[in-house]
């Protein structure tokens, strides 16, 4: 059974978080980026992790290729061995890297949604509290309305003035 790639799990962790088909974030992404700049940079950087991901692939099939059984490289093949090792080792690592800053994205976007939805509610409730309309217990009588401010001219200080 094959393990899922750095790739999947970018994949996995995005349409989770957000809720939606890759294929249909990614579309969102693209048409409307303002709306959600943490889905932006989620499929952005998960679009460069699938380069680094098909890079991995590649050198590793290469070295596969290079180390089969039954196979003795000729000594002008180690240096492609051990380059194809450090390429693979390097792309692994940028792959890996672009997995946490997904992983980062989807954090964020976790713990800025009850942010973003706490003011909102605070001010709803506000509203309706200064609406007069908030809802009573049945049967209870609500408060009288309190009397309203006297509108006019400012009275006549006594006293010296300066």
């Amino acid at each position: 059974m094959p393990t899922a790639t750095m790739l999947d799990q970018a994949t996995t962790m995005i349409e989770k978080a957000w809720g939606q088909p890759i294929e249909v974030l990614e579309v969102l992404a693209v048409r409307r980026p303002c709306e959600d700049s943490l889905l932006r940079a989620a499929v952005h950087t998960r679009t460069a992790l699938a380069v680094t991901d098909n890079t991995v692939a590649v050198h590793q099939d290469r070295l596969h290729a290079l180390t089969r059984r039954g196979y003795v490289p000729a000594f002008y093949e180690l240096d492609r061995i051990t380059e194809s090792a450090v390429k693979l080792r390097v792309a692994h690592s940028e792959s890996h890297t672009y997995l946490q800053a997904i992983r980062r994205v989807v954090e964020a976007r976790e713990a800025a949604a009850p942010a973003y939805r706490a003011p909102a509610d605070r001010l709803a409730q506000a509203a309706v509290a200064r609406s007069g309309h908030a809802p009573h217990a049945p049967g209870q009588i609500p408060d009288p309305p309190a009397p309203s401010a006297v509108v006019g001219p400012p009275t006549p200080v006594a006293g010296p003035r300066r």
